[in-house]
């Protein structure tokens, strides 16, 4: 396992570099010079001049790539370009916002989808089946700025039970910062858990036709001992990978849900900072999902081996 550990990482280092050049070269072709955008109504030449020199704007393109990198190695990621603050700095305030939205996104995608696709697997052709791809089929069609305007006007409009905007920190009260987030963490979980639903239900419905299923029956082992024990575990592996996925889309994408329900996130944070052409923040924002998506993807070939014995030779 270390070794698997220790060669994937070094696999990684490679990925991170060639990421890096990608996310810098594609900065450069965004419309607008920063240079004018601080500067404000004035544009004096000497103004900008200036602010070239001290963001080495003024530098060949691969010099400017030198400087990042060896100031992300050191964990500084810049200074933002429109309100003066270090990128490290509000990279900090949002992600764990947007983490922790994530986190219950996909924990309730989970809870939800794989149980639905393994009852819907071994029930196949009856009303729980039908019951799952109904459910799958909606959470896919639903559109999560709709899903989100109904569970406001119904939770938190004519039941009062939950907030409808804004966000409480985990570490000031974990109460409210649960009932802040349940919403928008079920709107993006929804979608997630019908799909999670239907690779589920294809995995199983495959794994159940295999020889060693109909051994392990003819052995007269109990039914949920079969599927728990020996057709789940094979089942599960396609769908660690779509979890893992999905975890690094939500880390990003969750720009509409946020702002529905007000949240200062991670993707409203890059949202802005490309309106605003905010390269600094942009760059490190990007940089820092990209990480975030590679590492995801690392654990999950860690949950490979853990999950699917066969897998550890």
């Amino acid at each position: 396992m270390l070794h698997f550990l220790a060669r994937r990482i070094v696999q990684l280092i490679p990925t991170l570099f060639f990421v890096s050049i990608l996310i810098f070269s594609l900065q450069q072709l965004l419309p607008g010079d920063p240079a004018l955008v601080m500067a404000g109504e004035e544009r004096d030449p000497d103004v900008i001049a200036q602010i070239r020199q001290q963001y080495r704007l003024d530098q060949p393109v691969p010099v400017q790539y030198v400087y990042w990198v060896k100031g992300v190695l050191s964990g500084d990621f810049g200074e933002s370009l429109r309100n003066k603050v270090p990128v490290r700095e509000l990279i900090a305030q949002k992600l764990p916002v947007t983490m922790q939205l994530a986190s219950m996104a996909i924990v309730i995608a989970f809870l939800i989808g794989i149980p639905a696709g393994i009852v819907s697997a071994v029930k196949k052709g009856t009303a729980w089946d039908y019951g799952a791809n109904f459910f799958a089929l909606w959470g896919i069609s639903t559109p999560n700025f709709w899903l989100g305007i109904m569970l406001i006007f119904l939770f938190s409009i004519q039941l009062g039970w939950l907030p409808a905007s804004g966000y409480v920190p985990l570490t000031e009260n974990w109460r409210a910062s649960i009932a802040s987030t349940i919403m928008p963490a079920f709107v993006l979980g929804n979608a997630i858990a019908a799909i999670l639903m239907r690779h589920t239900r294809s995995a199983m419905l495959q794994v159940l036709e295999s020889d060693y299923v109909r051994t392990a029956r003819a052995k007269g082992l109990l039914e949920r001992s079969v599927i728990l024990k020996h057709a789940m575990r094979n089942a599960l592996t396609p769908v660690i990978t779509l979890g893992a996925l999905e975890l690094g889309t939500l880390l990003s994408g969750a720009v509409l849900t946020e702002q529905i329900f007000s949240i200062p996130g991670f993707g409203k944070l890059i949202v802005d900072a490309v309106f605003n052409r905010d390269y600094a923040v942009v760059q490190g924002v990007v940089l820092t999902t990209a990480t975030i998506y590679i590492t995801l993807n690392l654990i999950a070939d860690i949950a490979y081996v853990l999950v699917n014995p066969r897998l550890r030779a």
